[in-house]
């Protein structure tokens, strides 16, 4: 089938970077939400709605991902259910997922979970840089670049 994009879209803060990928590559994208975005009107790019349960979105593109797949997520549950399906992972931020490091990003996020309920820690992340889409821009190039080497589109 080639190489397909998925976006976990309701906070992601990358998807026109995405599309131009995508466009340049003639990549399909699904762009996952629990509610209505807009997204472009072009045949390559689905909008798919999966209702407000808790972590539809993330079901839906994890029963989904897999080898050939390019997953879009700051959600690190999600992504090591990716990893573990074979697909390649990138947060907004240019950062991979992989089988090497996604013991490592869960552990912290839980480690920041258990101190933000403690009270420890009260600042969210860091805002989104334009270097962040920079590093994501790259980043979802070599994704693609190496799929398309490996046979995958």
């Amino acid at each position: 089938m080639g190489i397909t994009i998925y976006i976990d879209a309701d906070a992601c803060p990358v998807k026109d970077e995405t599309y131009r990928v995508a466009a340049r590559y003639g990549l399909h994208v699904f762009v996952v939400a629990n509610s209505v975005l807009n997204v472009p009107r072009e045949p390559w790019i689905e909008r798919v709605i999966v209702g407000d349960r808790l972590d539809a979105a993330d079901d839906w593109i994890a029963e989904r991902a897999g080898p050939g797949s390019i997953v879009i997520t700051a959600d690190v549950p999600l992504a090591s259910r990716c990893v573990k399906a074979g697909a390649s992972v990138i947060a907004p931020s240019g950062k991979a997922f992989t089988d090497a490091s996604i013991g490592m990003a869960l552990a912290t996020r839980n480690l920041m979970q258990d101190l933000r309920e403690a009270g420890a820690v009260t600042g969210g992340p860091r805002p989104f840089s334009a270097r962040d889409r920079s590093e994501f821009l790259g980043a979802l190039d070599r994704a693609v670049n190496r799929l398309r080497r490996a046979g995958a589109g």
